[in-house]
C-alpha cells in the first residue's frame, strides 16, 4: 500500500520553501494514498489539511494536530467516524462521498466544541430514516449539516423525537453491518478466484513455451512471436472488457480492487515498452569495415555551408528552441560530426577534413539552431599581393610629393610596419597561419625596387 512519504509532503510544500514542521496547509489530493500516517509527528501546526480522492479506509494519525480547523477527506474508503477528538481547533468537516454506514460513530465528534460544519453527502448513512434529525440532535454544536444550515425550530424538533429516531438509525445501522459483512466475504471470493485464474493462467503459458521449445522452435521465434503477442493482446482485451462491463457493488473493496487493476495494467504495459527499448537494436553510425554513416535518428533539419572565405564548414542543426542545451552532445571528429539529441544521434559525413580541436559549438539565442562552425585541415595560403602593391604606390606617391617639395623623408621598407590606415579595414583582420602537423607560413611579397622609375637608393636612409 501507498503511505504518506516525507518526500511526497516536502515537495507539496513548495509554496513554504519545503519546510513541513512549520506548514500550515497541505493538498495531498489524487496521490493512491492507502494509510494516513507521520502527519501528526511532521506537521503539528497544520490548519488546512486536504486528502481527497484517496483510496484512505482509516481517518488516523491526525489526533494530535491541535491546530487543525479543516480537514477534508471526501471520496475516500471511510466507514466510520474515529480518532479526531484531539482535533481541538476543528472547525469543518467534510466525508463527502465515503462509506459512512455506521451513523452512531458521529458521537465522537461530541468532543471537537468548535465544529460547525459537516459534510456526509454521499455516503449510505444518509439514506436511513431520520438521519438528519439523528445528527442535529447528537452535535449540539453544529451550524451546518451538507451545505444546508440548522436552523433553531430544527433542532427543538430533533431533540424531541431523539429516543425513537436513535432506536430507528440502531436496527438500519445493524443491517447495514450484515449488508457489508456479505460484501466484505464476496469481494474476498472474488479476489481468490481472481487469483486462481491467473495462476492457472502463468502455468498453461509456461506448459505452452517448454512444448514449444521441444517441437519446433526455430520456426516459433521466425513466425510465432508476432502471433503470440496478437493472441495475448487479444487476451488481455477480452479480460479489461469482463472486467469493466461485470457488475459489482460500489463498496471499498470494490473501488481498491478496481485501482489495484488498473495499477496492474500500467505496470504490464510499462514492462512491455522497456523490454522493447531493450531489445530495439542499437543504430549502425560505423559499419564493420570502417565505412562511417549518414543517420539522422531525431528527423531533424540542417543545412551544410562552405565557408570558402573563412576556410571553414558551418553545420546548423534546426533542434527544438526549448530544448535544454545539457541534452545534447557533441562530437567533431576529422571526417564526420555527431550530435546525440536526447540520446538518438545525427551523423552526418563531411565533405573534407576539418580541426576537431579548432571547432566551435554554439547555440542561436533566437531560433535555438545549434552551429558548429569546423576549421578545414587543409591550410589555403592567402595571397598579399593586393595589399602590398597598394603600399608601394602610396610610398611612390610620397616620395615624388617629397622630392618635389625638397624634404627628406624616410622610407618604411618593411610593408607590415607601414602605420598610414586603411579606411576599408579598420578591423584587422588576423594572419592565418597554418595549425596543423605542416606549419604553413605564408609568404612575405617583396617587390623589387627596380620597378620604379625616379628611385635614387640612398645607403643612409
Amino acid at each position: 500500500f501507498l503511505s504518506v512519504t516525507e518526500d511526497l509532503v516536502r515537495r507539496r510544500a513548495e509554496h513554504n520553501n519545503c519546510e513541513i514542521f512549520s506548514l500550515e496547509e497541505i493538498s495531498l489530493h489524487q496521490q493512491e494514498i492507502e494509510k494516513l500516517e507521520y502527519l501528526d509527528k511532521w506537521c503539528r501546526d497544520l490548519k488546512i489539511l486536504y486528502l481527497q480522492n484517496n483510496l484512505i479506509p482509516k481517518i488516523e494519525n491526525v489526533g494530535k494536530l491541535k491546530k487543525l480547523e479543516y480537514l477534508n477527506v471526501a471520496l475516500n474508503n471511510i466507514e466510520r467516524i474515529e480518532n479526531l477528538e484531539g482535533c481541538e481547533e476543528l472547525k469543518k468537516l467534510d466525508l463527502t462521498a465515503n462509506f459512512i454506514g455506521e451513523l452512531s460513530s458521529i458521537e465522537a465528534l461530541k468532543y471537537n466544541i468548535h465544529l460547525k460544519e459537516l459534510f456526509l453527502v454521499g455516503n449510505p448513512c444518509t439514506e436511513f430514516e431520520g438521519y438528519r434529525q439523528f445528527v442535529v440532535a447528537t452535535l449540539h454544536q453544529l451550524k451546518c449539516l451538507d451545505s444546508k444550515e440548522i436552523e433553531r425550530s430544527e433542532r427543538i424538533q430533533a431533540l424531541q423525537n431523539y429516543p425513537e429516531v436513535k432506536q430507528k438509525i440502531r436496527e438500519q445501522e445493524q443491517a447495514y453491518l450484515l449488508k457489508r459483512a456479505r460484501e466484505k466475504e464476496e469481494a474476498q471470493r472474488r479476489m481468490q478466484e481472481r487469483k486462481d485464474k491467473k495462476q492457472k493462467q502463468m502455468e498453461s503459458n509456461i506448459g505452452f513455451d517448454s512444448s514449444d521449445s521441444l517441437q519446433n522452435k526455430e520456426n516459433h521465434q521466425a513466425e510465432g512471436d508476432g502471433e503470440q503477442e496478437t493472441w495475448s493482446r487479444v487476451d488481455d482485451d477480452e479480460e479489461d472488457r469482463r472486467f469493466w462491463e461485470e457488475p459489482t457493488p460500489y463498496t471499498p473493496e470494490s473501488r481498491l480492487e478496481t485501482h489495484r487493476y488498473i495499477e496492474e495494467k500500467r505496470r504490464a504495459k510499462d514492462n512491455i515498452r522497456e523490454s522493447k527499448k531493450r531489445e530495439k537494436p542499437l543504430q549502425t553510425l560505423v559499419t564493420a569495415e570502417g565505412k562511417v554513416l549518414n543517420v539522422n535518428v531525431p528527423k531533424l533539419h540542417f543545412s551544410l555551408k562552405d565557408d570558402e572565405e573563412n576556410n571553414q564548414i558551418i553545420l546548423d542543426l534546426a533542434v527544438y528552441r526549448h530544448l535544454d542545451t545539457s541534452l545534447l552532445d557533441v562530437d567533431v571528429q576529422p571526417t564526420y560530426i555527431r550530435v546525440l539529441v536526447k540520446g538518438k544521434p545525427f551523423q552526418f559525413v563531411l565533405p573534407e577534413e576539418v580541426k576537431p580541436d579548432s571547432s566551435s559549438a554554439k547555440r542561436s539565442q533566437t531560433t535555438g539552431h545549434l552551429v558548429v562552425t569546423m576549421p578545414k585541415a587543409k591550410e589555403i595560403i592567402l595571397a598579399k599581393q593586393k595589399v602590398s602593391t597598394s603600399i608601394k604606390h602610396s610610398d611612390c606617391n610620397t616620395l615624388q610629393k617629397n622630392a618635389r617639395s625638397g624634404q627628406a623623408e624616410k622610407l618604411e621598407v618593411d610593408p607590415s610596419k607601414y602605420s598610414f590606415p586603411d579606411v576599408t579595414k579598420i578591423i584587422q583582420e588576423k594572419e592565418r597561419i597554418g595549425q596543423g602537423p605542416i606549419r604553413l607560413q605564408p609568404e612575405k611579397v617583396t617587390e623589387t625596387k627596380k620597378s620604379y622609375v625616379d628611385f635614387e637608393n640612398n645607403e643612409d636612409v
